[in-house]
């Protein structure tokens, strides 16, 4: 983070922790700023539409903007500098701009994407209501690990809906369906680099509908708001972050596992090398289904996978 980011970063994390008023003084102290830098950063977030009370006693936050790069920071238990645009062609793209200058545990948030995709190059309808984010990140992993990330981010976004209030499930290898049906709620779509052996960078880009009415959206598709569920975009998109921040990648498999809804189901994957159809029995580290056919169990790293039928 530059220097002044890093500050108001900080300034943010002590005003969300802190249990009452909280004094210029003690702010400048904690944060290694002068007082009037403090009061500074203070006003920026009231203009950001941040209600802060100030009084003899000190600073307190009373109410936060519904979106934006400050109210999704404000109280955010994970690492990532966040960086909001009103509206973009692709917070994946962004992100890659920012990786190729060297910047890395960003996270990057648009209100509205106009070129939206999602993998195989399908397009990805992004209206104003949903969240549109992409993580970028330098994990240190080998590249062939790069799929786990991608499992990880979906167990994020399930987990965030849940705690919405809406059943959501995972389709392998990256869909959030909403329970009992096949409608989509969100989608991941990772990208990486790598540098020999090791991964460059991450970008783990997330498409979630959130609030957005169910009737603008294609066929196929529907909404955490359409499912009767918390439209706050604030919070959602904070849980996915931090969810998958604190997802361990040698762990992510089991979670995944918990949360889906292709195994045992009858699946039909297309792969670069042909057609696989059976039972969808397990999934394998980093994130390749495991399909049992008639001619034996195949290992499927890629594909285009449908549900046909109940085992």
């Amino acid at each position: 983070m530059s220097g002044e980011r890093d500050t108001r970063r900080r300034l943010l994390d002590e005003l969300a922790a802190a249990t009452g008023p909280i004094s210029g003084p003690t702010l400048a102290d904690r944060l290694g700023v002068s007082r009037a830098a403090v009061w500074k950063q203070i006003e920026a977030l009231r203009e950001a539409g941040f209600e802060v009370a100030s009084g003899a006693d000190g600073y307190a936050v009373r109410s936060v903007p519904d979106y934006g790069a400050d109210a999704i920071a404000y109280g955010l238990e994970a690492p990532y500098a966040v960086e909001f645009h009103d509206r973009l062609p692709s917070t994946n793209d962004q992100a890659r701009e920012r990786a190729a200058t060297g910047v890395s545990d960003r996270l990057v948030v648009a209100g509205e994407q106009t070129g939206g995709r999602g993998r195989l190059d399908r397009t990805w309808d992004s209206p104003p209501g949903g969240v549109y984010a992409s993580l970028l990140l330098a994990p240190g992993r080998p590249t062939a690990h790069a799929p786990v990330f991608t499992l990880a981010a979906a167990v994020a976004v399930t987990r965030a809906c849940r705690a919405a209030g809406v059943d959501a499930v995972i389709k392998w290898p990256n869909d959030v369906l909403l329970a009992g049906s096949e409608r989509k709620l969100a989608g991941v779509l990772t990208e990486m680099e790598g540098e020999s052996d090791r991964v460059a960078w991450l970008i783990v880009g997330i498409g979630a509908n959130v609030d957005v009415a169910g009737a603008t959206l294609p066929e196929g598709a529907t909404s955490v708001r359409a499912a009767g569920g918390d439209t706050d975009r604030r919070r959602f998109c904070q849980r996915v972050v931090e969810t998958f921040h604190g997802l361990d990648p040698d762990a992510v498999l089991s979670a995944w596992r918990e949360h889906a809804v292709t195994l045992g189901r009858v699946v039909r994957v297309e792969t670069p090398g042909g057609t696989v159809e059976g039972e969808a029995v397990d999934i394998e580290f980093p994130g390749a289904l495991v399909v049992r056919t008639d001619d034996g169990e195949r290992v499927v790293h890629a594909g285009d996978c449908e549900h046909l039928r109940p085992a």
